[in-house]
């Protein structure tokens, strides 16, 4: 057999397991309760053709665990979903098992058509290609619909919890109740809240569910259920605290419910549009080279692989960009310092360390003071030094593999001018194979002359002539060893440009400066990006204070300790307030406020400095509930603008690829070559 016929099986395979791995996963899914986790528990006890997929799953697990690529694929497609799954081990194990082999049977059944269409190296470069793009595009749509799910079962729990509460009057029997009563993710969410809150050490074990906690939402009823619990409930004008509370957090994950929902509708089918280029390149390039052999030319110049490369890489880029728009960037930032491998082992090397130090702001300039700024309010874990050998990193590499690709197209364009048959001055239509033939004889006619040369640069036409009558002992006429001549000397002519030039060096140089400087460019899009993050937590702090200010004898270091509880982005400037705030609350709350940097935290934390002694916590936030109002409001008309900035620039990030293959790879070179060609028919006319 054949490398060709044994890929093609292997390829067979996978698209085979892809059809019997959908068929299945919806026979489970119509079979099932509401959740993935549920749909397979309940499956299992209704047939043994599906007790024997769930083993079939866990055995899969147990062989992919056993090799070692795979594996750590395998760990992490689990981590990714333990974040948003709850329930055993075994069903975590089937539900990233399931996953696994979606992607894998759908790399398959797209690799058979990629092969079949753009065998060889594009095969290769478009592999992995559609590998990265698959498994980031299956994993955000399995992630997405667990997210959204979780967030509709919430309502009728958060609902039920209320009808309990009314009941009983005591949040846990409220918890403990609405959890036997529910189904689905969201009740063994509140199971776990229920546990935790009624465990020996509260305190711990909601630190503990905080860090696993899928969304802040449930991060928020857990905090608002145990404050309820230690100071007990109070009944105001508008009615119970904790009622309240769930009412605001009901509130927001209906708006959630309703972004996602128009931003899902306005961006449906767009990944799809943007990838979808990749499958049309080799169809146009053979349409384009059998109807007009001048794109023969254009494709297999350097000029015509660099367009190629660049329609790639724009399809790569647009992809990443829409799936950076359909992002919700729930719970997506951690605390904790996340330390790299490779940083610290570059770190280590003194040479690299001083050179990339040498470089980067000196401590005490302002460019210095405004980087460190900049980490902290785009919450990077980096050290300054490792930031700045990152850059140094990333500034050589950018520069070394330019320069590469440099050398890369020299090589190309010179194998073309060797190789590649001499083309005739036809425009339409294609060569026969008795033209074909002479255009490659002419071609190995050429390639033996330049290689009795030894591709001598400024070789003379008598130099030339020599060389192609000792090479080819057949006698050409005049105006046919006139023309063969001129071809070579053209050919000799354009071989020896083919060396690194100056401007070939600046687009290097600019292109390393670029990479030098991607890392602040990430942290200031960075730093835009978590401003509505920070505006969710400013909300979920006054919801909060809302419960605290009605508690008697609460103090603001008291406020403090649980906004630090609750506190993701704001995490790090609060624990240094709490640190500092036994040596002097003003002085402490200064800082607070300056570290944070956010309007309306400031806003917040002066109302903490009155409370100071001046005036009751009560009475500082007297206007808290106006507040809320308007900032809810406020955010309303704000996800407004931003789906509608999303879906625009959605739209055209989507079509960006395809109007790049059609005109970069069709229109612009055609029109191109078509003037060409009318010079040469005009420069031909006037020899008559």
């Amino acid at each position: 057999m054949t490398v060709k016929l044994v890929l093609l099986l292997v390829l067979g395979i996978c698209a085979g397991g892809l059809v019997i791995t959908l068929l299945v996963l919806n026979l489970l899914r119509h079979r099932g309760g509401d959740t993935a986790s549920k749909s397979i528990e309940i499956a299992t006890l209704n047939g043994n053709r599906t007790l024997r997929w769930g083993s079939f799953l866990l055995q899969s697990y147990r062989w992919g665990m056993k090799v070692p690529l795979l594996s750590a694929y395998i760990l992490q497609v689990q981590k990714r979903i333990s974040f948003r799954h709850v329930g055993d081990e075994p069903s975590l194990r089937r539900m990233t098992m399931s996953v696994v082999l979606i992607i894998f049977g759908g790399y398959g059944s797209i690799s058979v058509i990629l092969f079949l269409m753009q065998p060889g190296i594009a095969f290769v470069i478009l592999s992995v290609l559609c590998a990265v793009v698959l498994n980031s595009l299956v994993l955000d749509m399995c992630l997405n619909r667990m997210e959204k799910r979780l967030l509709v079962q919430m309502l009728d729990l958060f609902a039920d919890v209320r009808h309990r509460y009314h009941q009983h009057g005591m949040v846990e029997e409220a918890l403990y109740e609405a959890a036997e009563a529910g189904k689905g993710e969201a009740a063994e969410q509140v199971l776990l809240i229920y546990e935790a809150l009624t465990s020996p050490d509260p305190n711990e074990a909601l630190e503990r569910y905080y860090e696993i906690a899928p969304n802040r939402f449930l991060k928020g009823f857990a905090g608002i259920s145990y404050m309820v619990m230690e100071f007990g409930d109070k009944d105001r004008a508008q009615g119970s605290i904790y009622l309240k509370g769930l009412g605001n957090l009901t509130q927001e994950i209906h708006l959630e419910i309703l972004r996602r929902d128009k931003l899902d509708y306005l961006l449906k089918g767009l990944n799809i549009i943007a990838l979808a280029p990749v499958l049309f390149t080799a169809p146009i390039e053979r349409w384009a080279r059998g109807s007009f052999p001048t794109m023969d030319e254009f494709y297999r110049s350097k000029i015509g692989f660099v367009i190629k490369i660049s329609i790639y890489v724009i399809i790569i880029l647009s992809y990443l960009l829409l799936q950076r728009l359909q992002q919700y960037d729930e719970t997506r930032y951690r605390t904790g310092r996340k330390h790299s491998r490779i940083d610290q082992f570059l770190y280590k090397q003194t040479f690299i360390r001083k050179v990339a130090l040498l470089f980067a702001a000196k401590p005490g300039s302002t460019n210095y003071s405004q980087t460190v700024r900049l980490m902290r309010e785009s919450s990077s874990e980096l050290k300054y030094e490792w930031l700045a050998i990152r850059r140094l990193m990333l500034f050589a590499s950018c520069f070394v593999l330019t320069i590469g690709c440099v050398f890369t197209l020299h090589q190309f364009e010179r194998n073309h001018i060797l190789h590649d048959p001499v083309r005739d001055d036809r425009m339409f239509g294609a060569m026969g194979e008795a033209e074909l033939k002479q255009a490659t004889e002419k071609t190995s006619l050429d390639q033996a002359v330049l290689e009795r040369i030894e591709m001598k640069r400024g070789a003379t036409f008598d130099e030339i002539s020599k060389a192609l009558q000792s090479v080819n002992p057949v006698q050409l006429d005049h105006d046919t060893q006139t023309e063969t001549i001129a071809r070579i000397l053209q050919k000799l002519e354009v071989y020896n440009k083919q060396y690194l030039h100056w401007w070939e060096l600046i687009i290097a140089m600019m292109i390393g400066i670029t990479g030098y400087h991607m890392p602040i460019w990430l942290m200031l899009f960075q730093r835009k990006m978590r401003s509505m993050d920070m505006k969710h937590e400013i909300y979920q702090f006054q919801t909060v204070i809302s419960i605290l200010r009605e508690m008697d004898r609460m103090s603001v270091e008291e406020i403090l300790e649980w906004l630090n509880r609750f506190a993701v982005i704001f995490k790090r400037p609060l624990q240094k307030c709490l640190l500092h705030f036994e040596h002097g609350p003003e002085h402490a709350l200064e800082q607070l406020k300056e570290d944070a940097g956010l309007p309306e935290f400031q806003r917040l934390v002066e109302k903490l400095q009155l409370a100071l002694g001046k005036i009751s916590i009560r009475e500082a936030f007297d206007d808290l509930d106006s507040m809320m109002a308007f900032y809810f409001e406020q955010r309303k008309q704000e996800y407004t603008k931003m789906i509608d900035v999303k879906a625009s620039w959605g739209r055209m990030i989507g079509f960006t690829p395809m109007y790049a293959l059609i005109f970069l790879y069709l229109v612009i070179p055609l029109v191109g070559m078509s003037f060409l060609q009318m010079n040469i028919y005009y420069e031909q006319i006037q020899k008559l």
